[in-house]
């Protein structure tokens, strides 16, 4: 692998009940490591923003993909996280070799692709991927906490937490809730009886 042009892909959002799922695909300059580079959850969120901002300075190609809200309701969270690495992947400006992802399965990509069972703990490229991802994720559900107040999206980031389920019993769900994830799911069927 050594002098291969690699790429590496991981996604950020499956758990949540609300907010798309996001991925990075970042090729790594060897010139330039990065370092300090982790799994994203190992990480704080001031250490994050300051790897984040490292690694689109000098790696030699990165982008994020996405999947909706709708396009996960309707695929389903697995094949809606390949569709966000593989949006990631193509819109690389500089075409990988090799695609190392995270994970157990390999979205469409045009490369030798291999799939590495928490590989965001021992790859570098797919823990930028990573990093990647979930910054641009979680600034998006801040975001999103200033258009819905109330339900508390800056500090849960869609999760389902207790408070995220109290404001959604209080105050319904948004355009940005996963309809076919619990308790969405269940309080769209409560409500049709």
């Amino acid at each position: 692998m050594m002098g291969l042009r690699i790429a590496g892909l991981d996604e950020v959002g499956r758990g949540p009940i609300a907010g798309p799922v996001v991925a990075a695909a970042v090729i790594l300059d060897r010139a330039y490591p990065v370092i300090g580079l982790k799994d994203s959850k190992a990480i704080s969120a001031v250490n994050r923003r300051r790897l984040d901002e490292r690694i689109k300075d000098s790696a030699t190609a990165w982008a994020i993909g996405r999947a909706e809200v709708e396009e996960i309701d309707t695929l389903n969270i697995l094949q809606a996280s390949l569709l966000a690495m593989t949006r990631a992947f193509d819109a690389l400006t500089v075409l990988p070799e090799l695609a190392l992802v995270d994970g157990n399965r390999l979205p469409d990509v045009s490369c030798i692709g291999r799939w590495i069972k928490k590989g965001d703990q021992v790859v570098g490229a797919i823990q930028a991927a990573s990093i990647i991802a979930k910054v641009a994720r979680d600034a998006e559900m801040i975001a999103l906490d200033g258009q819905f107040p109330g339900y508390g999206f800056a500090a849960h980031k869609g999760y389902p937490t207790l408070k995220h389920r109290a404001a959604l019993s209080a105050l319904g769900l948004t355009i940005h809730h996963r309809r076919t994830f619990a308790p969405c799911r269940s309080m769209l069927a409560s409500a049709t009886l």
